[in-house]
């Protein structure tokens, strides 16, 4: 676990995902939380001698953030748009009926896990007034319709979710590439130019990471255009794609997965909404 200005705590060793936690004089809010079970408990015994959690933010619905929300058994905040795609969850997950490269896919003991759904949700921002500390929680589509940000503006901490990963391409099957390389823009103002910025996968990103997040995605724009929709065509732009990126032989198979099941889906939302 590592300390932050501000006391705000970060754990980086659970597969898929960094989790943070947000002290303050009534409890600790939690962003985002390990995918399994195990996981879970191991981080709330980690976080118990640090105050008593009080929420837990989930930055989007990917899985492999959100899933394992029922362990906490805390409210929950999420943007309106994660709250009715996880309502429409079954009850209990039983695994993605076609893998597509995510950590949920990987981890096959992931089965049988009890959906929790969120309890405080919102359309543009919202403020939650926790005891001493202001937390805000922002609208920012690009990943998903509903991803969004954690702002601390006393620590200036930003959690960004997938807005900026590093080590390895974002899932972009529900990308709105647009908004996406909007919300870029707005890390690279001069409004978050003293923020540290918290990846959900990579953890605290230096800004020239916004610039090649920005860079990868207008490589996607163009790369889109060149597809057919025939698998072999995703693949072939998907391994062009990942060059730039030092992928680990163990991880190569799995990452080019996501790529290619990202463009795939990406490119027949965006022919769907022309037809």
């Amino acid at each position: 676990m590592r300390k932050l200005r501000s006391g705000v705590l970060l754990a980086t060793k659970y597969q898929g995902v960094i989790a943070g936690a947000v002290p303050s004089s009534r409890g600790l809010l939690l962003v985002d939380c390990p995918l399994r079970t195990d996981d879970g408990r191991d981080w709330a015994a980690d976080l118990a001698s640090h105050g008593r959690s009080r929420y837990l933010a989930l930055l989007d619905h990917h899985p492999d953030r959100a899933l394992g929300a029922r362990v906490f058994e805390l409210p929950i905040v999420a943007h309106e748009a994660t709250l009715q795609i996880m309502r429409g969850w079954p009850d209990a997950f039983k695994g993605n009926a076609r893998p597509i490269g995510a950590e949920a896919d990987r981890l096959k003991r992931v089965t049988g896990v009890s959906k929790a759904v969120p309890d405080l949700s919102f359309s543009a921002e919202l403020t939650l007034h926790l005891g001493d500390r202001e937390v805000l929680f922002w609208h920012r589509p690009g990943p998903t319709a509903g991803s969004m940000w954690v702002i601390l503006p006393d620590a200036e901490i930003a959690f960004i979710g997938d807005t900026v990963t590093v080590a390895e391409p974002p899932y972009v099957g529900e990308a709105d590439l647009k908004s996406w390389l909007d919300s870029l823009d707005e890390l690279r103002s001069n409004a978050f130019s003293s923020f540290l910025l918290i990846s959900g996968r990579d953890g605290i990103v230096e800004r020239e990471a916004v610039t090649e997040m920005a860079r990868f995605l207008r490589k996607v724009q163009l790369r889109l255009k060149r597809l057919s929709g025939r698998p072999e065509s995703a693949a072939r732009v998907a391994k062009g794609l990942i060059r730039s990126y030092r992928i680990p032989s163990t991880r190569r198979d799995q990452v080019l997965l996501r790529l290619q099941s990202g463009l795939r889906g990406l490119y027949s939302r965006l022919h769907a909404s022309k037809a």
